[in-house]
């Protein structure tokens, strides 16, 4: 493995440099001392993988298409804008808009993520979008999502909800927007903390294969314990149509 100290590196010459490396056939980098640098691993294609030990700084790994980026600590706003494939994997939180636009690929966020994340999120059916956060997500998560899955896990948070209190795992104007793919948080969500024209159904990890398999892949790609949530009652949120605002200008929709 092929080490670069980063420490004090602007983020251009950095990225020139894994770039370099990349292309002379290197397949794994580790990246040390990272502090903010922006536009890591953007652009990036193959099957190489990229270590960071420190906080990335915005659009890690924007409009990536296959390598595997591992980071030991956090990443700011835009982690996978537009991405394509690949996966992104982060031991703490994310910034805002995390996986905006992403088209296809897996991002893994331990910690919590902040507002707007799967913004405009899509999804290919060759590498389907899929955005796993382990803590809790901010206000508009899934705002006009057109495809792909989000799970909000919740770790280490306990759900004691009073009656149309609010979930805390997930901020308001959830799924506003929405005209496509799936979102599942962990507990009951309130009618009004949920966009319109959304569905709600009530489901569990043993009970759906797909929510399953996106808690066991996360918790492989942070070697974690997630056995627990397998009984755990998860809210899958669903758009009624693919036309969340037809209402508003076509009064025969």
């Amino acid at each position: 493995m092929k080490v670069v100290e980063a420490k004090g590196l602007p983020y251009r010459e950095l990225n020139r440099e894994v770039r370099r490396l990349l292309t002379a056939g290197e397949e794994r980098l580790l990246l040390r001392g990272i502090n903010g640098q922006r536009y890591i691993g953007a652009g990036l294609t193959g099957a190489a993988r990229l270590e960071i030990e420190g906080t990335a700084g915005n659009n890690l790994g924007a409009m990536m298409d296959g390598l595997t980026v591992y980071v030991d600590g956090n990443v700011q706003d835009g982690a996978g804008n537009t991405m394509s494939g690949g996966e992104i994997i982060v031991r703490g939180s994310a910034g805002d808009i995390t996986g905006y636009a992403m088209r296809g690929g897996k991002i893994f966020i331990q910690g919590n993520a902040g507002w707007r994340v799967g913004i405009h999120m899509k999804s290919r059916e060759q590498s389907p979008a899929v955005l796993v956060i382990g803590g809790k997500a901010g206000d508009f998560l899934g705002e006009y999502m057109a495809g792909g899955t989000i799970v909000v896990l919740g770790l280490n948070t306990p759900l004691h909800q009073e009656r149309e209190a609010a979930n805390p795992l997930a901020g308001n104007y959830l799924a506003s927007g929405m005209h496509g793919g799936a979102i599942y948080i962990r507990g009951r969500i309130p009618a009004w903390q949920i966009g319109g024209q959304v569905r709600s159904a009530l489901t569990t990890p043993d009970k759906n294969a797909e929510l399953k398999a996106w808690i066991a892949q996360f918790a492989t790609g942070l070697n974690l314990d997630c056995s627990a949530f397998q009984r755990e009652t998860f809210t899958c949120l669903t758009p009624e149509g693919n036309r969340p605002y037809a209402r508003l200008y076509d009064h025969s929709a």
